[in-house]
């Protein structure tokens, strides 16, 4: 099972290790900021501190379904309790027990080649580990991907935990001890691409990471790294094909990618406003002043737009009612309704014109709140005030829903089906919980990227790959 396969099937259950829950309060609401999005915010950085392996620092794929762990998802738990400290739902004490239990566990976790009773190997981490030993889950796969996610959060976290206090040096020398260990130009299979990821028992999976999607961190941290680094022509290679999806066809011009996520998985940690590579350097005689942050900003205008047009009739569609992306859904099937077939799928990568099956997931907007802060909060609005009956809880969003799926003539693989509202998630997911967080954040405070902009790493990925302008230029 790789990621990609993984993104057109059926997500596994498993054991879910027993979680350590903490006492958190939601403080006075800043002023200018809105009360509900603080309350989302915060009942979603709840889910990360409720559901987390206090032992071994681990964060659950899905929750309550019986979960892995997703080393992605961990990456995101890391970033949000230095949020949790500077919102004040949570003690700097804690935000650091928790930081350095993970960090001392991805440390010392075993590495190697053997298919069973290894978290990672050359200094990558498997996509998924069990709860409990945090050991390769099942058959899953060596992820570049998710490893970068997971070392985007330790960087935060080492940028962040700053202090004169023997275990926050601990951090900050733990954490640029696991990136140094990683062997990216092992990972360089293909001339000039990096792999998407390796098994054990197949080798490498024949697929790289080439053409725009959410792999742009995976690239400027191996080509960053001093240790065992990638070649910048890495980064040209990349970009050599971006005219395959350089087009206006769902929206304004821009790098299209269908799934809401690849616009904002890598912009969580890099702040791209102002700076340009030399493709971006090349476009501004067309469109002045574009970036890859503008970028996302189009892919949300694509988005909306898309939802608007709503080229297939799905219920809830429309001006304030959009977001498609990779998310659960509630199974594999066909079905009639009012008179047409209709085909769902389960988890899948969704996008406009891609697989869209009427499925609408919260993470798709909330997680692009930078983008296009009023559109965001007004269709969080809409949402709630909507379908909140049955997809408000005291984690925020569940993970998705169906407002044209009313009834089921069979059985569902996810969910069920709630009265007036459609079918309904009934699990969250550590990856779509990570962006609403950590994205509000980004575009309230700076958060994130503040912090980002001094980290040495990816700081030298950037200028290697040929970004200048703006901060970086200062940096």
């Amino acid at each position: 099972m790789d990621r990609r396969q993984l993104l057109l099937s059926v997500g596994s259950a498993a054991a879910l290790a027993g979680s350590g829950c903490s006492t958190l309060s939601l403080p006075g609401m800043a002023a200018g900021v809105d009360p509900e999005l603080t309350d989302l915010q915060f009942r979603t950085f709840r889910w990360f501190a409720e559901t987390q392996n206090r032992q071994n620092g681990l964060t659950p794929d899905r929750w309550p379904t019986p979960s892995f762990a997703s080393v992605a998802a961990v990456g995101f738990a890391l970033t949000c309790w230095p949020i949790g400290v500077e919102r004040g739902w949570m003690s700097r004490e804690e935000a650091r027990d928790r930081t350095l239990a993970t960090i001392r566990f991805f440390h010392d976790a075993p590495q190697g080649p053997a298919a069973t009773g290894m978290t990672g190997h050359k200094g990558f981490f498997y996509h998924f580990l069990d709860m409990k030993t945090g050991h390769r889950f099942g058959t899953t796969e060596l992820s570049t991907v998710d490893t970068t996610l997971l070392l985007g959060g330790m960087l935060y976290a080492k940028q962040w935990f700053d202090a004169d206090h023997p275990e926050e040096a601990e951090i900050r020398t733990k954490v640029q001890a696991i990136y140094d260990r990683v062997e990216w130009d092992w990972a360089e299979v293909r001339p000039r691409r990096i792999t998407m990821g390796w098994h054990p028992e197949t080798g490498f999976i024949p697929a790289d990471w080439h053409v725009y999607n959410e792999g742009m961190l995976v690239l400027l941290l191996a080509i960053g790294s001093d240790a065992h680094p990638v070649s910048a022509d890495v980064w040209t290679e990349w970009c050599s094909v971006y005219e395959r999806s350089f087009h206006a066809e769902w929206g304004p011009k821009h790098l299209h990618f269908g799934p809401m996520f690849g616009h904002q998985y890598s912009h969580m940690y890099v702040d791209f406003r102002g700076i340009h590579d030399a493709w971006m350097r090349g476009v501004q005689a067309e469109i002045p002043g574009f970036d890859y942050f503008q970028n996302s900003v189009r892919a949300v205008a694509a988005q909306k737009g898309y939802a608007v047009r709503n080229p297939k009739g799905w219920v809830g569609y429309d001006d304030q009612v959009w977001g498609i992306t990779a998310c659960d859904g509630p199974g594999d099937f066909k079905q009639v309704i009012d008179g047409r077939e209709r085909e769902f799928h389960s988890y899948s990568a969704r996008g406009p014109g891609e697989r869209d099956d009427g499925t609408l997931a919260p993470t798709a907007a909330l997680g692009s709140y930078p983008f296009a802060p009023a559109e965001v909060t007004a269709c969080f609005k809409a949402l709630k005030s909507r379908y909140g009956a049955g997809i408000w809880t005291q984690y925020g969003f569940l993970d998705s829903f169906n407002p044209t799926l009313t009834h089921r003539d069979g059985p569902l693989l996810h969910g069920s089906i709630v009265p007036g509202v459609g079918w309904v998630d009934g699990d969250y997911l550590g990856i779509d919980q990570g962006p609403i967080v950590i994205q509000i954040e980004n575009g309230r405070s700076d958060a994130v990227w503040k912090r980002m902009r001094s980290e040495p790493n990816l700081i030298r990925g950037l200028k290697r790959a040929g970004f200048t302008g703006g901060w970086l230029d200062r940096a």
